[in-house]
């Protein structure tokens, strides 16, 4: 019997199950007739008709249904894209000076703020991370919409006044068009918040596809944009699945760029789909994130950070360091450690305010992570804790054993795909160079971490590792100001940070001759 720290199912009442209908050109909406369906003589605004279809979701934790979704048509997203582009063309949005755009995304950051334990409630009951967490990111997103309001009054380009008297020229920037904005399920809110207000802040219109798990908190966003003032059809909400209503997004040729958050597998997909039109493509995709711990590390931090990095989210995270990468004279202890502080983390029920990880995603995407631990203990590998799924007095079965592996070799698949769980892997390493080709030799690049106090140390592996970004003697810290994204097959482009809204914008010339300088080219006869 494992000696871990459970906190068990929590007496509380859950709320009514909430509907969630499609945001298109300013108004709740039902889902478009399916080709084949009669559509109702008399609808009311804002009611769904016979025949339309729902999705349910059920909490991962409680097993019963929280919210129910219409579910979108090829017919709803051409009609979102419409809005969004009127919107657009007709500038009622892109138009507008920075200071008007900053002034609705600022009402949107205050009214976040003021909704917070409702969002957070609904983020827990679907996606099943614990409550005290839903409410971090959803306070924190407030500040990533107060950041972006600033970029909008501080957009500039550049100016080239050194190109001779009669010469002046200035490099502007446009917002890129309509954008289509696809979002996961592991951090609804959060991902939508690095996405979204930043296209705002550029001028862009948008339309929102949250993932058919965890849609809730985009929908109530969707009615706090209209309460901040927001523009008809400048943000739509399509609810539903990637077919057809993602790839519609993907593909269509009145959508100017896709930014996508998800796995690797689907951004693939969506650059194909994209490319017939040669939109631009944005994509956060997956990791395999290392974290190196060196002897001169202050090892009880680094210990605390690996268990952080690990668990956090129940592992389904894009950051999530599900690698280790010790050096040999201290990895025995090292690991024996984290494995003690893995029993002292709190696994339960999400709605408890001191549980610290709640229940993964769905029953399939369990046995997934499973199945991963499974492979790695036959092709040789141990584990040292865990690797199985775990019961929780209460709820549901979906929730998986904090679990740690040992005696893993870089070619097993547990040591170089994503799990997305609460699984660590255990390599090993003898030198800064054995270090960094274990780090490299990886088809991901979004993240790494390194531990130790030389500074030489640090900052020879922070220029050496192939990722988007690198953490020295800490990890997963993150701010609106500082630029987040990957390389190699972790994706395209950035989010955040003043490069996250330059991804938004389009860049044009303009060359300016002063007085009837320009010399002739036709000569006369």
């Amino acid at each position: 019997m494992l000696d871990l720290t459970l906190i068990p199912a929590t007496n509380v009442t859950l709320p009514e199950i909430r509907q969630n209908l499609h945001l298109i050109d300013g108004e709740s909406t039902p889902s478009r007739a399916r080709p084949g369906t009669s559509t109702a003589t008399h609808e009311v605004p804002g009611q769904a008709r016979d025949g339309d279809a729902w999705s349910e979701r059920r909490s991962p934790s409680h097993g019963t249904v929280v919210s129910r979704s219409q579910v979108g048509t090829i017919q709803d997203a051409e009609a979102a894209i419409a809005a969004a582009r009127r919107a657009f063309d007709d500038g009622r949005w892109s138009k507008l000076s920075g200071k008007a755009r900053a002034t609705v995304l600022l009402k949107v950051a205050d009214l976040i703020e003021a909704n917070v334990e409702r969002m957070a409630l609904m983020e827990t009951l679907e996606s099943g991370k614990p409550i005290t967490q839903s409410r971090g990111e959803i306070s924190g997103a407030a500040d990533l919409w107060r950041y972006a309001a600033s970029l909008a009054r501080t957009l500039h380009g550049d100016s080239h006044n050194s190109l001779g008297p009669d010469i002046l020229a200035v490099v502007l920037k446009e917002p890129i068009g309509v954008v289509s904005i696809i979002t996961p399920w592991n951090f609804p809110f959060w991902i939508l918040s690095q996405k979204l207000p930043f296209a705002l802040a550029a001028g862009c219109t948008c339309v929102v596809k949250p993932s058919e798990l965890t849609p809730s908190t985009t929908v109530i966003l969707g009615e706090l944009l209209i309460e901040a003032d927001l523009p008809a059809g400048v943000v739509n909400i399509v609810l539903g699945y990637g077919q057809p209503v993602g790839a519609t997004l993907a593909s269509h040729p009145d959508v100017d760029m896709i930014t996508f958050t998800g796995s690797t597998a689907v951004g693939r997909g969506i650059a194909a789909a994209a490319s017939s039109t040669l939109k631009k493509v944005a994509l956060e995709l997956g990791g395999k994130n290392p974290q190196v711990i060196f002897p001169d590390a202050d090892l009880e931090a680094a210990a605390d950070a690996v268990t952080f990095g690990v668990y956090f989210n129940v592992g389904q995270c894009c950051n999530s360091g599900s690698r280790i990468i010790v050096h040999e004279d201290i990895a025995e202890a090292f690991t024996a450690r984290v494995v003690e502080l893995s029993k002292q983390v709190a696994f339960g029920d999400p709605l408890n305010p001191m549980t610290q990880v709640g229940a993964i995603v769905s029953r399939e995407h369990g046995q997934k992570i499973d199945a991963y631990v499974t492979a790695a203990r036959k092709a040789g590998a141990k584990v040292a804790l865990g690797g199985a799924a775990l019961q929780v007095p209460g709820l549901t079965p979906q929730f998986y054993e904090p679990t740690i592996v040992t005696g893993v070799t870089p070619d097993m698949a547990i040591a170089r795909e994503e799990v997305f769980g609460p699984v660590l892997t255990v390599l090993t390493f003898r030198t800064l160079d054995e270090a960094l080709q274990l780090v490299n030799d990886a088809d991901y690049g979004l993240s790494a971490g390194v531990w130790s106090e030389n500074v030489h140390t640090c900052l020879a592996f922070a220029r050496a590792a192939q990722a988007g970004t690198v953490w020295t003697n800490t990890w997963m810290d993150g701010f609106p100001e500082v630029t987040f994204g990957g390389v190699k097959q972790s994706g395209l482009g950035r989010e955040i940070g003043r490069y996250g809204l330059d991804e938004f914008m389009d860049i044009k010339s303009l060359v300016m001759r002063i007085g009837r300088t320009r010399a002739p080219w036709v000569r006369p006869r």
